[in-house]
């Protein structure tokens, strides 16, 4: 139970992370089971999931592991093996009604969530972006790489763009990289946390 003041309770933003948060998945762990390496991947995710490494470099050293992968993948990956968390489209509708913007700002990949900003009614998304060179998987990631501190800056943006501050903010996420966002929003939420986020 989080008790909160009556006074300026409603949020004016959401920021919300996707892999894990408002998706049951982690992309990149999908993208790596289709170019059969996947495992290597999965460990890769869950240390930096636990803030045991460097995000920056873990997304680098699993994109460099699909190199060659056909991108029409992706597409196939968001219809056959995406899944939505229970409450978040809920959560989004919820804030729009009651007139607050909504951002999906994640670690993962341009390509999906624009796909998963869509099927949730989030206002806009914001992710790195995989290279796609004839289309194929280049094995590279646009720099710079969005990662915790982007996403801090991300939430100051949004929110000094409409006039407001972070304490307008309610930030839901669910691994490492998500903490100091959390810490930044005026009401962070540990969703279908991790336990370091927790």
């Amino acid at each position: 139970m989080n008790l909160v003041p009556l006074a300026s309770r409603r949020r004016r933003v959401l920021i919300g992370d996707m892999d894990s948060t408002m998706i049951g998945q982690e992309c990149i762990d999908g993208l790596g089971g289709v170019a059969g390496v996947g495992d290597r991947i999965k460990a890769i995710t869950v240390r930096a999931m636990r803030g045991e490494i460097d995000f920056a470099d873990a997304l680098r050293e699993r994109v460099g592991l699909m190199a060659g992968l056909d991108a029409s993948l992706i597409d196939m990956i968001v219809r056959d093996h995406i899944t939505l968390m229970p409450g978040g489209r809920t959560l989004v509708s919820t804030m729009k009604a009651n007139g607050a913007y909504t951002a999906l700002v994640s670690g993962g990949f341009r390509q999906f969530t624009s796909k998963v900003a869509s099927l949730v009614g989030f206002h806009a998304n914001e992710a790195n972006d995989l290279i796609i060179e004839n289309g194929r998987l280049s094995g590279r990631v646009g720099e710079p790489v969005l990662g915790k501190h982007a996403k801090v800056e991300a939430l100051n943006r949004l929110s000094t763009e409409r006039g407001l501050t972070p304490a307008d903010v309610v930030a839901v996420g669910d691994g490492a990289n998500d903490i100091p966002m959390l810490q930044a929003a005026g009401m962070g939420v540990a969703l279908h946390a991790k336990p370091k986020v927790r």
